[in-house]
């Protein structure tokens, strides 16, 4: 198959237990599959990681820079809604 029949795969690892996949990158594949098999390949080698998401990039709905004011109240007027204001006990690693 030609690079430009293949579809365009969003690649998230999650390096441990509990914490949130974050994106490491694209990839080209055939199928769902083929992509998890490939990003297997790719990212997580060497156990970086305990979980892959693979999503076709054309699935991904995205809102623009630019269009950040009309999805999100900064409840500035709310700090307390803020985490930085919560002290966590040394034994809680991943929050």
């Amino acid at each position: 198959m030609k690079q430009e029949q293949l579809a365009i795969y969003e690649v998230f690892i999650r390096s441990n237990r509990g914490l949130d996949h974050k994106h490491v990158g694209s990839l080209h594949a055939e199928s769902p599959e083929h992509a998890l098999m490939y990003a297997r390949d790719c990212y997580i080698r060497r156990s970086e990681g305990v979980s892959i998401w693979v999503v076709e990039s054309t699935n991904i709905t995205a809102s623009e820079e630019s269009d950040i004011e009309n999805f999100v109240d900064p409840m500035d007027d709310k700090p307390y809604r803020h985490a930085t204001h919560y002290v966590l006990p040394d034994s809680i690693k991943n929050m």
